[in-house]
């Protein structure tokens, strides 16, 4: 397991209700599975729609399964923006 820190950003950082936490997971599917536990649809919802970077390494189109987190990594978790 890695731990390591997750940074919520505009909509994510609502749904969360926080702006960050920490995090103890081997890959990114559990660390937001674990973050998304008690926090519902909302949360879900938004997550879903969310693009993540790895210690600023994009995730892209990769499943999150497959997405080994790093020791003293930070997971940023990216909503849509609207704007220009």
């Amino acid at each position: 397991m890695a731990k390591g820190l997750i940074r919520y950003w505009a909509a994510a950082r609502a749904a969360a209700g926080v702006a960050e936490e920490p995090y103890d997971a081997a890959t990114l599917e559990e660390a937001l599975a674990t973050a998304g536990s008690d926090r519902g649809e909302e949360f879900e919802r938004v997550i879903a729609r969310s693009s993540f970077l790895i210690d600023e390494a994009p995730v892209g189109t990769r499943a999150h399964a497959s997405v080994d987190l790093p020791d003293d990594g930070t997971i940023e978790v990216l909503p849509p923006f609207a704007g220009g």
